[in-house]
């Protein structure tokens, strides 16, 4: 069985607002098993990053600006994840901003969901923790996974921990040891570590800013009613 576990970064919250993929990250497994291999990319949105969305993932509009554009990668993501079972946390978001990049292509091809079959975490994690906090770091305390290098969200680290944590979750195999890092620019499909690749960007937040982002993202958790940033 091949699974691909993925997750993707955001401009905002909403592709009917207008909101694009700025980050894909992808990793495989083959019967429960990591491959080694992976695909990352980040992009061009052509539009600005949301304040929101800055201060979560530390992506700035300058530093995606000569990114690609999904057009560019699109052939290169829907070969990797061809065929496979996609484990995402909270698939709907994603999904539905990955659904809506192809739309944009105009060019006829089929959506992701007719080539693909999804696995949700979110509800895979309710379902075995009712009434506790599902989001992707309350389950890496939970399992026992190590997140500390989980310092702005990224969707290629994301996804690596996504993995531990379902493994975790549905067979008690967890601590797999990903260590594939991004490297900015381009798309990229590993077969092996990318040992000293330049590291994501990052930026240093005030005291203020981080006050403001924690109650900006509780007023989102009530209101979607989705814990997805809890540490």
């Amino acid at each position: 069985m091949r699974q691909v576990v993925l997750d993707t970064e955001t401009t905002g919250l909403s592709p009917q607002n207008g909101d694009r993929v700025v980050e894909i990250g992808c990793v495989e497994l083959m019967m429960r098993r990591p491959t080694g291999r992976s695909f990352q990319v980040y992009l061009n949105p052509q539009r600005a990053m949301s304040l929101e969305a800055v201060e979560i993932t530390g992506l700035s509009d300058a530093f995606l600006q000569d990114k690609p554009l999904f057009a560019e990668v699109a052939d290169a993501f829907l070969e990797f994840v061809e065929g496979a079972e996609l484990v995402i946390h909270n698939a709907e978001f994603d999904m539905g901003f990955l659904e809506n990049e192809l739309r944009l292509l105009r060019d006829g091809r089929e959506g992701l969901a007719s080539r693909v079959t999804v696995l949700d975490t979110v509800k895979l994690a309710r379902s075995m923790y009712p009434g506790q906090r599902v989001s992707l770091d309350s389950l890496c305390r939970r399992l026992g996974v190590d997140n500390s290098g989980r310092d702005l969200h990224g969707a290629l680290l994301d996804a690596q921990l996504l993995a531990e944590v379902y493994l975790a979750m549905t067979s008690g195999q967890h601590e797999m040891g990903f260590a594939v890092h991004a490297e900015p620019g381009r798309a990229k499909v590993s077969a092996r570590s990318a040992i000293g690749l330049p590291p994501r960007p990052r930026m240093l937040v005030s005291p203020t800013d981080e006050a403001a982002h924690r109650e900006r993202t509780a007023a989102i958790a009530k209101k979607s009613g989705v814990d997805l940033w809890s540490d």
